[in-house]
């Protein structure tokens, strides 16, 4: 992985995206990528679409969501303290303790967010799971006063943004889910055109960062509606079993670093796998495989529903401990899922059919 390539995805790991709230992360993603493509432009709805290609080519969309879990600010109290419910799926196990940001019109607020210390618990609360309602956010404000000239009904909140390096090039931090697929739908493009520096791509590749799936898939729909493709691939992250407690046998075996995940299963175009999997093999790029035996529940769900249907795939990169401030992936992983889906996008032609062999 070149410089400009790791710290573009440092800076979208750094950058925040709570559902709604994307401007900021595509202004990053605009700025690396508009140098590589022939087109860079926002829809209605927020996604970024690069593109690239033979714009009479087969159309074919990449899917990352660059939306990430967060916080709304819905209330703040006489005494300065700030509530908030959530955007997207939560364990509210995960919020206690944590150091967060407000980001307000002015600017990143930092916040804390708790509950009452465990010495003032009664052992009725000691034995309750925590709820969102018995959480609130301090920002050390004097009063609900001057609480209220620095935040407002609506702002979104996150985690604080940090990535850590761990060992063996894996790294940690909020928001893997799902940056992680942004990033290698975007990269992809920049290594196609490298790939194939002597020519155009025969096919009308359009990379897009999509926006709001954490609350219903909402971008890539609205995105597909758009571009009209012929083929998809959605890039999400998806469960690690490489650690305590995950069950193999419901899961797979899925490892950090052991390359691209690709799905099979009905929700997933049969052909479009297999293509994936030759490629990986032929380009000696590491990869697993995982089924999945009901309708996803990320991008490629709407992308093969759209229209009278398009031939989807579904790419996943391996991740710890999702939906938390300490979500791991493998630096390895993405640059392998990058490669790959520049591959894909090299050898896509005109004549490439993906209809079910009957």
């Amino acid at each position: 992985m070149i410089d400009s390539s790791y710290a573009f995805f440092q800076e979208l790991i750094q950058t925040p995206s709570p559902s709604g709230f994307e401007e900021r992360i595509q202004q990053v993603v605009n700025q690396y990528i508009t140098p590589h493509a022939d087109r860079v432009r926002i829809d209605i709805h927020g996604n970024l679409i690069a593109e690239s290609g033979n714009t009479t080519g087969p159309k074919l969309l990449y899917a990352g969501h660059c939306d990430q879990i967060g916080m709304l600010v819905s209330h703040i109290d006489e005494f300065g303290f700030v509530y908030a419910q959530t955007i997207g799926g939560w364990d509210p196990q995960q919020l206690v303790g944590q150091s967060m940001t407000i980001w307000t019109e002015d600017g990143p607020l930092p916040a804390v967010i708790s509950r009452k210390p465990i010495h003032l618990l009664t052992p009725d609360e000691r034995n309750k799971v925590v709820k969102l309602t018995d959480l609130w956010l301090d920002i050390g404000a004097a009063d609900g006063a001057e609480a209220r000239k620095q935040v407002q009904i609506g702002d979104p909140i996150t985690l604080n943004l940090e990535m850590r390096p761990l060992l063996n090039n894996i790294v940690s931090g909020p928001g893997m889910d799902n940056k992680t697929g942004t990033w290698t739908v975007i990269e992809a493009l920049r290594r196609a055109k490298e790939i194939n520096a002597s020519k155009a791509l025969d096919c009308h590749l359009n990379s897009v960062s999509t926006v709001q799936e954490e609350i219903g898939l909402r971008g890539a729909k609205t995105a597909a509606g758009g571009i009209q493709p012929d083929v998809a691939i959605a890039v999400d992250v998806t469960h690690a079993s490489d650690c305590p407690t995950i069950d193999k046998n419901t899961q797979g075996d899925i490892r950090l670093g052991g390359g691209p995940v690709i799905f099979r299963g009905p929700n997933i175009n049969h052909k479009v796998a297999r293509r994936l999997i030759d490629l990986a093999e032929h380009n000696d790029i590491p990869y697993q495989v995982a089924a999945i035996g009901r309708a996803t529940p990320n991008d490629a769900n709407v992308l093969q529903l759209h229209g009278a249907g398009v031939a989807t795939g579904l790419v996943a990169v391996p991740n710890r401990y999702m939906h938390s401030a300490v979500e791991a992936i493998s630096m390895d992983d993405i640059d392998h899922v990058a490669q790959l889906l520049a591959h894909f996008a090299v050898a896509l032609k005109a004549d490439d059919d993906f209809t079910p062999s009957v």
